[in-house]
């Protein structure tokens, strides 16, 4: 049976990134979506060049003709904020959502591979320290685990220092934590704490040497889907992690990785 989930993420006009990621996964999974834009993307960042349109307005808009439908979830999933307004306003409907027993999923986009995105500030750190503390899941990479945590980004952690990077996002507020892409006494892993099980978990993944766009949206989408369908976290990670190796591989020659994985081509692979 289906959930009923709100995808508060940005749009990409040219690009399987964000919100053109997440709707074919979690739609192909059984769920109903409602997409609030946070803002219109003209392509993925990693082309250098772009146009971003932020959305707060239609944003709040919609929220309310929304309420007024009496539209619900069961489960909100947050993506990258634009700006102070943005970030207090869908903080807010986390919280409130979080009252009334929506679980919330935060995806604190940032950067990766030790550096923040193109366009990304440290005031947008700030906004997303705020998403954190209303997580039920917080789902960074290891890049974006370290800005949230004010920590040296490191090119191996022991696995004392990945544990205590997580209880250190637990500390902001997010209930279970998922680290993905960290490096572990010499391995590739997603560390993490469930919080349904009260249980931290490690699982190993073996590093496929190339980049896309998107494919954490897609971890993401993935692991979201999963979780909402009852999966424990550390089986739903796993789900997802190896549905982005399979895509990855089969699409590895592909001439623009920077569009990233032409999703819809692919979704046998989360049956």
């Amino acid at each position: 049976m289906g959930k009923h989930i709100l995808l508060v993420h940005d749009m990409t006009g040219y690009g399987k990134v964000a919100l053109a990621a997440l709707m074919p996964v979690l739609s192909h999974m059984g769920h109903h979506l409602y997409t609030l834009p946070t803002a219109i993307v003209s392509n993925t960042l990693d082309y250098g060049q772009f146009e971003i349109h932020e959305m707060t307005d239609y944003m709040r808009n919609t929220l309310k003709v929304w309420k007024n439908l009496g539209f619900s979830f069961e489960a909100v999933s947050t993506g990258m904020i634009f700006s102070d307004e943005q970030a207090e306003l869908v903080s807010g409907l986390c919280r409130e959502s979080a009252a009334k027993g929506v679980t919330v999923f935060v995806d604190p986009v940032m950067g990766d591979e030790g550096k923040l995105y193109n366009g990304v500030t440290e005031k947008t750190v700030e906004h997303m320290r705020a998403m954190a503390s209303v997580a039920d899941y917080l789902i960074p990479n290891y890049t974006e685990a370290a800005y949230l945590a004010r920590a040296a980004i490191r090119d191996d952690l022991t696995r004392a220092e990945a544990d205590a990077l997580v209880d250190s996002l637990r500390d902001m507020g997010a209930k279970s934590v998922l680290i993905t892409s960290a490096k572990v006494e010499g391995a590739y892993c997603v560390v993490g704490y469930d919080h349904q099980a009260g249980e931290r978990f490690l699982l190993p993944f073996e590093m496929v040497p190339v980049f896309f766009s998107g494919t954490g949206d897609i971890f993401n989408g993935v692991m979201t889907g999963r979780v909402l369908d009852g999966d424990s976290l550390p089986m739903a990670v796993q789900k997802a992690m190896d549905a982005v190796r399979i895509m990855i591989l089969r699409n590895k020659d592909n001439e623009d990785h920077y569009v990233g994985i032409p999703i819809e081509t692919c979704l046998e692979v989360l049956d």
